[in-house]
């Protein structure tokens, strides 16, 4: 059984890709930066043990990278999308970088965290 045939799609027939998706042309800047930094927040989440049987998913190498990427888009777009998008990528990303430090057996130095070259020192 072909591919197309097994999608519900007739034997030959290419699905209406425009039909399905948006146009990224359409999506407005602020829309594509909040899905990132979400995605990087869900990601860091996962690799810090936050999720559903978070121990075997947990890996603070991963995180750190993730919550490094996160705070520099979260700082560098703020301006451009404003407060009321940025304030609570800020606040999920503050909550991160203090979870990762709660996660670590040894801590970093305060302003040495991930992100924290960008955001400054986070003290709980």
């Amino acid at each position: 059984m072909s591919d197309a045939a097994a999608a519900g799609q007739p034997s030959g027939q290419n699905p209406d890709f425009d039909s399905l998706t948006r146009d990224i042309a359409d999506v407005p800047a602020v829309e594509v930066i909040t899905t990132v930094a979400v995605h990087l927040m869900s990601s860091a989440a996962v690799n810090l043990g936050l999720a559903e049987e978070g121990e075997q998913h947990k890996d603070l190498d991963e995180a750190r990278k993730l919550i490094h990427a996160l705070a520099g888009l979260v700082t560098a777009s703020a301006t451009e999308i404003g407060s009321y998008h940025a304030a609570p990528l800020r606040d999920g990303l503050k909550s991160l970088q203090l979870a990762f430090r709660e996660a670590s057996t040894v801590p970093d130095e305060p302003g040495q965290g991930p992100g924290e070259k960008f955001t400054g020192p986070v003290h709980g």
